[in-house]
């Protein structure tokens, strides 16, 4: 997980990780983070997010790839942002294609349509900056995925600090079927539309040059992120590019999936 390397942090650092993490726990949201510290810093933010990521490692838990957060136009303007986040995903996380998910384990969860990468090769911070070519070069596979965003603060009144302060509003990943990542099938990114059901009816959708015009542009920006902090991303990790539409609601009795012509649907039912 990414350290601090630009200085002191605020004093609520340590009290507001252990009020997120008890949140994530209880199901039970607490107050917008910046309401009471407007100072807190975006720096401060990742640090939220490391010390918590960092304590569920220690539990047991394993990081098995990263989520890039509102790269699309409709996302920030839904959160009121105007540049893209990311967080980390654990195994702990990760569900099944058709698989189930429980919405009284979440607290205001909400679904986005999205594509999901796996890498092949090491993106090292000695490389840094990344390039694109250098990006799609370390992409070996492509799939269509669900993310189930959620807030552990109340009402989704945030900012760009309280969410990555919040692990970037991560949930649950489902990820559908894998395919070789072509170069044919990585140029066409951007014209693919992913649709996003409930039930069989179409209730979002948007095209993957929705995610900073092409999906792996977001990648770009992650790697070179994660290399300002001495991390990076490695071989097999998966990262969510962000979602192509604004986040729909989630409730228990729907079954909800996306779709795209050329790769495998992803489905997860919600009870």
């Amino acid at each position: 997980m990414p350290t601090d390397t630009t200085g002191a942090l605020h004093t609520a650092v340590p009290s507001l990780a252990a009020q997120l993490a008890e949140a994530e726990r209880t199901r039970q949201p607490v107050a917008q983070p910046t309401s009471s510290y407007p100072d807190l810093t975006v720096a401060d933010a990742y640090e939220i997010q490391r010390r918590n990521i960092a304590q569920r490692i220690e539990a047991g838990e394993r990081i098995v790839g990263r989520k890039i957060g509102l790269t699309s136009l409709a996302m920030q303007q839904q959160l009121g942002v105007d540049q893209p986040d990311f967080g980390a995903i654990l195994d702990t996380m990760v569900i099944a294609h058709e698989g189930e998910q429980a919405a009284d384990d979440l607290v205001a969860p909400r679904a986005e349509a999205e594509f999901t990468f796996r890498l092949s090769r090491d993106l090292v911070p000695g490389d840094a900056p990344f390039t694109f070519e250098q990006v799609r070069d370390a992409i070996g596979e492509v799939m269509l995925s669900l993310e189930l965003i959620d807030s552990r603060i109340a009402d989704w009144k945030i900012g760009l600090i309280d969410t990555v302060a919040d692990n970037a509003s991560s949930a649950r990943l489902v990820a559908g079927p894998s395919v070789p990542a072509t170069r044919e099938l990585l140029d066409a990114l951007p014209e693919m539309i992913l649709t996003l059901t409930r039930d069989g009816d179409d209730v979002a959708a948007g095209p993957g040059s929705a995610v900073l015009d092409h999906p792996l542009n977001a990648i770009v920006w992650l790697a070179n992120s994660l290399a300002e902090y001495g991390d990076h991303l490695r071989a097999g990790d998966l990262v969510l590019a962000g979602a192509v539409h604004a986040a729909v609601p989630l409730a228990a009795g729907s079954t909800f999936g996306v779709s795209s012509p050329g790769l495998p649907d992803v489905t997860v039912r919600i009870v």
